[in-house]
């Protein structure tokens, strides 16, 4: 059966882990889906894996609807987030409504996904609630603002650990169904966890969570730079390679010409 919003509240009290990893495209949501991933989000993230960009922010909202397409068609069991791309949803709650409609509307995905828990956001949060729009949180390190923020651990020291918790109670009480803790203190998460009634999803945020999510090309070892919570299964990258320089000497070989380049390849 699909996977559903519900779903995942349900998993919470039975305490059975929620698996999550992201996709860019038809290939890799239809191989995610197939090996049994519960969710799988269309993250900002792409912005960098798939389009070569140095931070998310670039992304736009016609961007990412051009992938959860892709990947919603590779999709029939788990349940597909799309995030909300940076100022796709932050100049008030009609911009964030709009851009949400269109994510539902033109792709086929169930939910959608912001970064934060400032009070306009939260506002933002409850109007999409109310209309039928499903929403995942998502606190502690926030990569659209990361010129703010950097790349380190979030949730340090008392006063930020407060300010993380506020917004992740904030957030469950404006209609969130599942909030992502990203890349804060283990100790933090637990508590958050703890506390809140709906799945918390973590990524570099320990194992007290309720689910966890990688972005895919991490867990490959296909991404230029490689979070340090990151855990690489496997070295996609040095596979592909092996394979494509095998194709280049196949085909030098079967034509008997000295490549021009590489002169290890004989003919």
């Amino acid at each position: 059966m699909a996977v559903t919003p519900r779903t995942l509240a349900r998993w919470k009290q039975e305490n059975r882990p929620i698996v999550a990893l992201t996709a860019t495209d038809y290939a890799f949501a239809r191989v995610l889906d197939g090996a049994g991933i519960d969710l799988i989000l269309v993250g900002d993230s792409l912005a960098m894996v798939a389009l070569g960009h140095a931070t998310t922010l670039p992304l736009t909202l016609d961007d990412i609807i051009h992938h959860a397409k892709a990947v919603c068609r590779g999709v029939q069991r788990a349940l597909v987030v799309v995030d909300l791309p940076f100022l796709s949803y932050q100049i008030d709650s009609a911009q964030a409504i709009a851009s949400a409609g269109r994510i539902l509307q033109e792709t086929g995905a169930a939910a959608v996904k912001l970064e934060g828990g400032y009070p306009q956001l939260l506002d933002s949060v409850k109007r999409l609630v109310e209309i039928g729009i499903p929403v995942m949180g998502h606190v502690g390190l926030t990569p659209q603002s990361i010129h703010q923020t950097g790349y380190r651990q979030q949730g340090q020291d008392p006063a930020a650990e407060a300010k993380i918790l506020a917004e992740a109670i904030a957030l469950e009480q404006a209609g969130v169904f599942c909030l992502v803790l990203e890349h804060i203190t283990a100790d933090l998460a637990r508590r958050i966890s703890q506390q809140l009634t709906i799945p918390t999803i973590g990524i570099g945020a320990g194992s007290a969570c309720d689910g966890q999510i990688l972005v895919t090309h991490d867990l490959l070892g296909f991404s230029e730079r490689q979070p340090p919570f990151a855990k690489v299964y496997t070295d996609l990258q040095a596979t592909i390679t092996t394979a494509a320089c095998q194709y280049i000497t196949d085909v030098f070989q079967n034509a008997q010409v000295k490549h021009p380049d590489f002169p290890e390849v004989k003919p």
